[in-house]
């Protein structure tokens, strides 16, 4: 792998910063991977495959459950764990609105009503405290989303669905190999739900997705729904769907899979690099900085910070010009989504989660990226203050001088 203080030959560190770039890990691992691939070729066994067989068993290890479930991506994991519980028509499902489109438009496939609950204020994670409140004779399931890489206060949602006999569903699409409480995610629900999507912390050379539990009967449901419901051949016990992974993609993954410790190791490291630095050029007043809770093992899919002067979209174009790359996830949250106008939420319905939308803004994280890339993105935020005219006072820190010195040389 790369030095940490050096951007790969292939990239061009010194003009610009990307958000993301896959092309650094996998040329390190082109020749195992392709390798894989071969194997895969000569074998003709294309879906799921020993090498699906051999990836479902290693992420069971992995998250320290029964049972692992491969599909043909996070998303239809989302669907089928829904379908597994026999979600539908009157049913509603609790879910934060401040996540990707799937964790609710799956339960909306199968007829039953996202019920969109706010947001916690520092994590962005489902708010446990507001989630009884929500809860009806009609509520089948929760579906909690362990976002950016930090998993949501599981024991509190645990809790409230035993008691009722609510399903939770991990959505840990954004967090294979984040803990809670000594526990992997993936093992803190009744099913799990992982995307390994390639801008994944564990990620594909396309779509593919994966389920956990830890009940027999729900992992036979879930591989007799990701292939039609048939077994055996043409004989269909269920309405299922097509949902199988290839064998293609199960090979990258295994692969790729021994070297996941490692790579969440480096985000980790560059997370605290972005903090310190963050802290040290004294703009965390106004730049408020990611919070990870105690008992917690963040992965850092993401880096997110809030932007609480109102001025996001104006400092985002402002890194754009000095080719920085930034995301944001997520613009829109999903109670104010056109295809979800029939629910009724009006404006400042789900206040914290507006809020999310309004300020949050995802800096440039993954294994490969460099210390000075690094340093030259929080430099850059902290000029965009100098440039604003900022308080004095917000640009003391000790090490900001010689910090923005040695990026801008």
């Amino acid at each position: 792998m790369s030095s940490p203080q050096s951007a790969s030959a292939g990239s061009a560190a010194s003009a610009s910063v990307p958000l993301f770039d896959i092309s650094r890990q996998h040329q390190t691992l082109h020749a195992e991977i392709m390798a894989a691939l071969e194997r895969v070729c000569s074998s003709g066994q294309f879906i799921l495959g020993p090498d699906v067989v051999e990836l479902e068993k290693r992420t069971a290890e992995y998250c320290g459950v029964k049972h692992a479930v491969a599909c043909a991506s996070g998303s239809d994991a989302l669907l089928l764990a829904l379908m597994a519980y026999d979600v539908g028509p009157g049913d509603e499902v609790i879910v934060p609105s401040y996540t990707f489109f799937a964790t609710a438009s799956a339960v909306t496939r199968l007829g039953a009503v996202p019920v969109f609950v706010d947001i916690e204020a520092d994590t962005c994670n489902l708010d446990a405290a507001l989630v009884a409140a929500r809860i009806t004779p009609r509520t089948k399931a929760i579906i909690p989303v362990h976002l950016y890489g930090q998993c949501a206060d599981m024991d509190v949602l645990r809790e409230l669905a035993e008691t009722r006999g609510i399903a939770v569903i991990e959505d840990a699409c954004q967090a294979i190999g984040a803990g809670y409480r000594g526990k992997s995610a993936g093992a803190l629900g009744d099913i799990a739900c992982f995307s390994f999507y390639p801008t994944k912390n564990l990620g594909a050379y396309g779509d593919a997705g994966l389920m956990t539990t830890g009940d027999d009967a729900l992992a036979d449901k879930l591989k007799l729904l990701r292939g039609h419901g048939m077994r055996p051949r043409y004989y269909h016990q269920l309405v299922g769907i097509n949902s199988r992974l290839d064998s293609m993609q199960a090979a990258v993954l295994n692969v790729k899979l021994p070297y996941l410790e490692r790579w969440s190791d480096a985000r980790r490291e560059r997370a605290a690099r972005y903090t310190a630095g963050f802290q040290a050029c004294g703009v965390s007043d106004v730049v408020r900085l990611p919070v990870v809770r105690p008992e917690r093992r963040h992965v850092w899919n993401q880096y997110v910070v809030h932007i609480a002067d109102g001025r996001r979209d104006e400092l985002r174009a402002y890194l754009a010009e000095r080719k920085i790359g930034t995301e944001i996830y997520y613009p829109v949250p999903l109670h104010r989504q056109e295809c979800f106008a029939h629910l009724g939420y009006g404006a400042g319905s789900l206040p914290v989660t507006e809020r999310a939308a309004a300020e949050t803004l995802a800096l440039p994280i993954f294994p490969e990226l460099t210390f000075d890339e690094q340093d030259r993105v929080v430099a850059a935020i902290a000029d965009y203050y100098v440039a604003q005219s900022a308080p004095r006072a917000m640009l003391t820190g000790p090490n900001f001088l010689k910090l923005a010195d040695g990026v801008r040389r």
